[in-house]
This record gives C-alpha cells, structure tokens and sequence, in this order.
C-alpha cells in the first residue's frame, strides 16, 4: 500500500470517528513522530561520534608495561 493510499484511508476513517477518538488519533501520530525523530537524531549522533578523531590518540598510546613488569603470575 502506498503512503498516499494509507493517508486516504485513514482520513476516512478519521472522518467517521468521534471528535474524542480522532483527537486519540492525533495524539498517537504525534507520539509515532516524536519517537521517530528521536531515533533520527540517536542515528545521526551515533555518525558522529563514529567518524570522530577525539579518541584517536589512544590507537597511537605507547606500551608502559609488558608481560616481564608482572611479579606474580597465577
């Protein structure tokens, strides 16, 4: 189904349905919305943090201790 035909129907739907329940539709679509821009913006931070070089002075960190430093192997 496409969008245009899911947004004919459910304005016929909205239509027939009580101010009090399409009110009900309204406030789901407005939640559906929200949650959905939150997973966009969750996405694009996610991006940004990925492709970020702030962290890339740990790939060059020198080696301070080695497996001869240990005193007492178990």
């Amino acid at each position: 189904m496409t969008k245009e035909a899911i947004i004919k129907k459910t304005l016929k739907t909205l239509n027939v349905l009580p101010a009090e329940k399409a009110e009900e539709v309204s406030d789901f679509a407005d939640f559906i919305l929200k949650k959905h821009e939150e997973y966009i913006l969750q996405k694009g931070i996610y991006k940004i943090a990925e492709e970020s070089e702030t962290f890339n002075f740990l790939n060059e960190e020198e080696v301070l201790y080695t497996v001869k430093d240990i005193k007492e192997k178990y």
